[in-house]
């Protein structure tokens, strides 16, 4: 497979996975500055912006974090961003997606047109994204074979959704904010009936924090998605992999995960923020090292005339 296809096919599966759950994040952060009457608004929604990694200067009105993390088509971060870039990234790889996933992602990139400024009702919006991105996952889970399009794509959906969890549980500390409460994260990420019928009791802080960071059942949980990630490197690369990036990438992937599974729940609760960061810095690290390996050449040719 030629490299640029590769990277086109990983940046396809990381930016619905982006949409799809910055569209969950921003719907539970709204629903808390609406419930929450002694909330800190101005100081939330920039301790928001700074979870996504996006530039901001003192506080941030709400009309801004839709803006910037909904509706800017310029941001890779917003939601218009990356659904505009995983159709510009199915342009790449036309030759190698299926006609059915062309033609949702070319869809979707052609009905944003209708929700552009529209801030007064974003639930709605969140709504058709996330229904959106599960039509394009399906359609391509139904018409991809079990080859590298399918191991890149993955590979690429399943950093993206550890990255992505890992920052909606950044938000259980906001700045100027309680936070929301675990039943509403679970019901976020679309985990409440599945964790009522594994852990078979009431929600609590521990049981759910450790049914959405360790569960390795449940497809949204950040162990889960690290794991499967390991496993579509390995796919791609085989099983001698130790000295090569993929092996590097496959280690930072492993450490973060059994650094979560074997550390106590109580001990990640207590110091949330940072043991998210540290996911997000294994994924990035992750990134960049698959990237080296698949998506950069080796060595740049240059001619030179050949001396008369």
């Amino acid at each position: 497979m030629l490299s640029r296809i590769a990277e086109s096919l990983f940046w396809i599966g990381r930016y619905i996975e982006r949409a799809d759950n910055t569209a969950r994040l921003l719907d539970v952060h709204l629903n808390v500055l609406l419930e929450d009457p002694w909330v800190d608004e101005p100081s939330a929604n920039a301790s928001l912006l700074t979870v996504m990694n996006v530039p901001c200067d003192g506080g941030a009105s709400r009309a801004q974090v839709l803006e910037t993390l909904a509706f800017d088509p310029q941001q890779l971060s917003s939601i218009a961003g990356a659904l505009m870039a995983a159709r510009e990234n199915a342009r790449r790889a036309r030759e190698v997606i299926s006609t059915e996933v062309w033609e949702c992602l070319n869809t979707t990139r052609m009905d944003l047109r209708r929700w552009n400024g529209r801030t007064a009702r974003p639930h709605e919006f969140f709504v058709w994204v996330r229904e959106r991105a599960a039509v394009t996952r399906g359609l391509a889970s139904a018409t991809t074979s079990r080859d590298d399009v399918w191991n890149f794509l993955e590979l690429g959906r399943s950093l993206e959704r550890a990255d992505m969890i890992a920052r909606l549980l950044m938000t259980r500390s906001l700045e100027g904010t309680a936070g929301p409460d675990w039943t509403t994260l679970l019901r976020t990420c679309s985990a409440h009936e599945a964790y009522l019928r594994t852990v078979r009791a009431l929600v609590t802080e521990e049981r759910a924090a450790e049914f959405l960071l360790v569960d390795r059942h449940f497809p949204r949980s950040i162990a889960y998605n690290l794991s499967m990630a390991e496993q579509f490197l390995t796919n791609i690369e085989g099983e001698e992999r130790s000295r090569t990036l993929a092996g590097r990438a496959q280690l930072a992937l492993g450490r973060a995960r059994t650094n979560l599974e074997y550390s106590p729940v109580r001990e990640v609760l207590d110091d949330l923020a940072s043991q998210m960061q540290s996911v997000q810095r294994a994924c990035a690290t992750a990134s960049d090292l698959i990237r080296d390996r698949y998506f950069l050449p080796d060595a740049t040719v240059v001619w030179s005339q050949e001396a008369l």
